[in-house]
């Protein structure tokens, strides 16, 4: 599912307009991106739990080359699935 498929299924389920449902998903993913930005965690009871987790500066190999490399220290974004979700795809 894409966004647009999302967002047209927000708005049925929500029965609202897409222009709302785009407006609510836009609203929702800005939230969670500065939470995240702020090193908070978002919880969404039942759904699961959006964090940030920081990696740090490694050393690494070019497989095409095998040549030592550096990579950078970088943050990314860890989500657990809450047990409700898990359930209700098994």
């Amino acid at each position: 599912m894409n966004k647009s498929e999302l967002i047209a299924k927000m708005a049925e389920n929500a029965n609202i307009t897409k222009v709302q449902a785009t407006d609510a998903l836009n609203a929702l993913t800005a939230s969670i991106s500065e939470a995240l930005k702020g090193d908070d965690k978002v919880s969404l009871v039942g759904f699961g739990t959006f964090s940030a987790a920081k990696k740090e500066a490694r050393e690494g190999r070019n497989p095409a080359t095998g040549e030592t490399i550096k990579i950078a220290a970088k943050t990314s974004v860890k989500f657990k699935a809450g047990k409700e979700l898990v359930e209700g795809l098994n």
